[in-house]
């Protein structure tokens, strides 16, 4: 792999399983110097000394993105650490509770609005403030095709999803002219761990009505994590206020 964001510092939320992993992996390679996140310091720390291990420079920053103070310190981190932003892979997000908008609790859409919507706007506004000061940078926000598709028993999920895709597109218009590019990366069914814990908590009552994807297949992390690398690298340069759809052509069907 040639070092498509040698020297670029990247941050990365939800960096400590699935997607986020396999992106801090991919990045790691491609000469990324690296702030990775996520609410679980146990698992982040050691995550973090394995990649180190293997020559990546990386730092782990336990970090609730919800919480303005944490991702306060998680930018200060990478200023700390690389003197500068040039990227962020916002990626932390949740599931849903699989129940109808007549049985969900208050407190289950407030802690998915809290974390897959109001989180990514705290990582921008901070990871933004940083990026004004050295002439721009790349933004990748994780949606889903939730974005722009409807899920059973997913209300809270698809709301702060179709409000994760618009905030992109707004906070891209916004910071164009600060060389300050902003897309969302719209993954599809990925073989991650939040999968079959979504499946069980919907039982087969509430199964899709058609496939996960025209190929057959889920999609791997691996596969996710390339389009965000595509999306923060100068590959990508002339693109903003998109929406990557890595789904295997779900949203065809």
């Amino acid at each position: 792999m040639t070092a498509v964001l040698a020297g670029k510092s990247i941050i990365i939320t939800g960096a400590d399983s699935g997607i986020g992993a396999a992106a801090a992996r991919l990045f790691a390679k491609a000469g990324a110097q690296l702030i990775l996140a996520s609410r679980n310091a146990e698992r982040g720390t050691v995550f973090a000394k394995e990649l180190a291990d293997q020559g990546a420079t990386v730092r782990f920053v336990r970090t609730d993105v919800s919480d303005e103070d944490d991702v306060r310190a998680m930018v200060a981190a990478a200023l700390e650490s690389h003197n500068r932003l040039d990227g962020a892979f916002n990626n932390a997000g949740i599931g849903y509770a699989a129940k109808r908008v007549h049985e969900l609790d208050r407190a289950d859409w407030q802690r998915t609005i809290d974390v897959n919507l109001t989180g990514v706007f705290l990582c921008m506004k901070h990871e933004i403030a940083a990026m004004l000061k050295t002439g721009g940078g790349s933004i990748v926000n994780t949606g889903s095709v939730g974005s722009v598709s409807a899920f059973p028993v997913a209300p809270e999920y698809n709301a702060s999803k179709y409000g994760l895709l618009g905030l992109t597109r707004n906070v891209a218009l916004d910071y164009g002219k600060d060389q300050i590019r902003v897309n969302a990366l719209l993954p599809g069914a990925t073989d991650t761990p939040l999968v079959p814990q979504q499946a069980k908590l919907k039982g087969p009552e509430h199964a899709m009505p058609h496939p996960m994807s025209v190929l057959g297949r889920m999609a791997t992390a691996d596969e996710v994590a390339q389009g965000a690398l595509w999306l923060l690298s100068d590959a990508a340069s002339y693109v903003t206020g998109t929406a990557l759809t890595v789904d295997g052509g779900f949203t065809l069907t």
